[in-house]
C-alpha cells in the first residue's frame, strides 16, 4: 500500500535534512535554530528514523530496504542524504535522527513549554524493530545465537491500518497488531554548553518513548535555556509498554505540532516533566533504577493532585485506589515508568489543571 502524505508549500514545512538534524546528539543552546515559532504557532515536521541508516546496518538505507523487498522508489530521500552526509560516530552518538533546534520566542528559564502532537502521518508503509547488542531487556538471550549481531525485523503496514510481522525468517505466517504513532523524544536543551547523548531521557524530555503521547497528547517541558530549544525525534508506527527488545516498530512520521508557552509567574501545575491527553494525566517517573524510577513516577502524580487541589495524603491514597502505573520503557539507559489519572475522576476539583485551560 502506499501512504498519502498532505502535500504542503515549502515554507509551512521542517524536513529533516542534513542541515536540520543531529544524529545521536541532542541540541544545545549554544546550536543556532533552523527554524523559529511564537507561543501558539503549530509547525509541520518530517521526521526521519534511524533504522536502516545504521553502521550496523550498512549506513545505506537505500540498499538496506531494497534488499528487503522494498520498492526503491518508497525510500524516502530524506533518510538517503542524510545517511550519506551527516556526521555519526556510534562509539560517542546515540542512534536517533533529532530534528532542530527550535527556538520558541520569549521562552524563559522557569517558563514550561507545552507541545501538542495535532497530527501524525504515516511517511511509508513499512518500517523496522531492531535487537541489537545485547541491549534490550534480555540481553542474556538474545540475540539467540549469543552474538552481539543485529537483528532487524522488516515490518509492514497492511491495508487495513494494521503492523504486520512475520512469525519467523521467512515464515509465510504473521502477528498482526494495532498502529499507535508517536514520537519517542521531545525534548527541550540542556542547561549546559554542550551536546548530550540522545539515548537516555531527563527531566528536559528527550527520549522518554512514552506510546501514550500520540495524536492529541501534550507534553509539558520545563524551560532550562533561552528560547526553550526544542527537537523532536524517534518516530514510532507502534510500541508495547517496556519496549523490551530494544527498539519499537520504527518508522518515519509527519508530526503537526503546537508550541504553547506557560510564563512562569503563570505555572498551575509543578515544572517538571509530564504529559497529558483528553482523557489522562500522565506523571513520568526517570531512574537508572527502575524502583527510583517508579517512586519518582508516583511523586509526580502526587505533586499534580496536590496542584489540582488536593490534600497530598488523599492524593497518594487515591492514586492507590485508582491511578494506573506501567513501564514507559526499560532500554535506554535511564528507564522510564508513566501513569494514568483519569481527568474524569477530578471532575470535583476547582484547580484542575490542563494545557487546554492553561491557555
Amino acid at each position: 500500500m502506499g501512504c498519502a502524505v498532505t502535500v504542503l508549500p515549502a515554507e509551512a514545512l521542517l524536513s529533516s535534512t542534513p542541515d536540520t538534524v543531529l544524529w545521536g546528539e541532542l541540541p544545545c543552546a549554544a546550536d543556532d535554530p533552523v527554524t523559529t515559532v511564537s507561543p501558539g504557532d503549530s509547525l509541520v515536521i518530517d521526521s526521519v528514523s534511524h533504522e536502516g541508516m545504521l553502521e550496523d546496518q550498512g549506513r545505506d538505507p537505500l540498499r538496506f530496504f531494497t534488499e528487503r523487498g522494498i520498492d526503491a522508489g518508497a525510500v524516502l530521500p530524506d533518510a538517503i542524504a542524510v545517511a550519506a552526509e551527516v556526521d555519526h560516530d556510534p562509539s560517542r552518538h546515540g542512534p536517533h535522527i533529532v530534528t532542530g533546534p527550535i527556538r520558541v520566542r520569549g521562552a524563559r528559564p522557569g517558563d514550561v513549554l507545552s507541545i501538542t502532537v495535532e497530527r501524525l502521518e504515516l511517511r511509508a508503509d513499512y518500517g523496522i524493530v531492531s535487537n541489537r547488542h545485547a541491549k534490550g531487556a534480555l540481553p542474556e538471550r538474545f540475540p539467540v545465537d549469543g552474538s552481539t549481531d543485529t537483528l532487524s525485523i522488516l515490518g509492514r503496514v497492511d491495508a487495513a491500518g494494521r503492523g504486520v510481522l512475520p512469525t519467523g525468517p521467512g515464515a509465510d505466517r504473521f502477528v498482526r497488531f494495532p498502529l499507535r504513532p508517536f514520537l519517542g523524544i521531545t525534548g527541550v536543551a540542556v542547561a549546559v554548553d554542550r551536546r548530550v547523548h540522545s539515548v537516555p531521557p531527563g527531566p528536559h524530555g528527550g527520549n522518554i518513548d512514552i506510546s501514550l503521547l500520540g495524536v492529541g497528547s501534550t507534553v509539558h517541558l520545563p524551560v532550562q535555556v533561552e528560547g526553550a530549544v526544542a527537537y523532536i525525534g524517534d518516530p514510532h508506527y507502534a510500541q508495547g509498554d517496556g519496549e523490551v527488545a530494544l527498539t519499537a516498530f520504527e518508522a518515519p512520521l509527519r508530526a503537526t505540532l503546537r508550541f504553547d508557552l506557560v510564563p512562569a509567574a503563570e505555572l498551575a501545575a509543578p515544572r517538571r516533566l509530564w504529559g497529558e491527553t483528553a482523557d489522562l494525566l500522565i506523571p513520568i517517573g526517570l531512574h537508572e533504577d527502575l524502583d527510583e524510577a517508579m517512586r519518582a513516577c508516583v511523586h509526580g502524580a502526587v505533586d499534580l493532585l496536590v496542584a489540582a487541589g488536593m490534600h497530598p495524603a488523599y492524593a497518594y491514597a487515591y492514586l492507590s485506589a485508582a491511578g494506573d502505573f506501567a513501564v514507559s520503557q526499560v532500554v535506554d539507559q535511564v528507564c522510564g515508568i508513566h501513569g494514568r489519572i483519569r481527568k474524569s475522576d477530578l471532575a470535583d476539583l476547582t484547580h484542575h489543571y490542563s494545557a487546554q485551560n492553561a491557555r
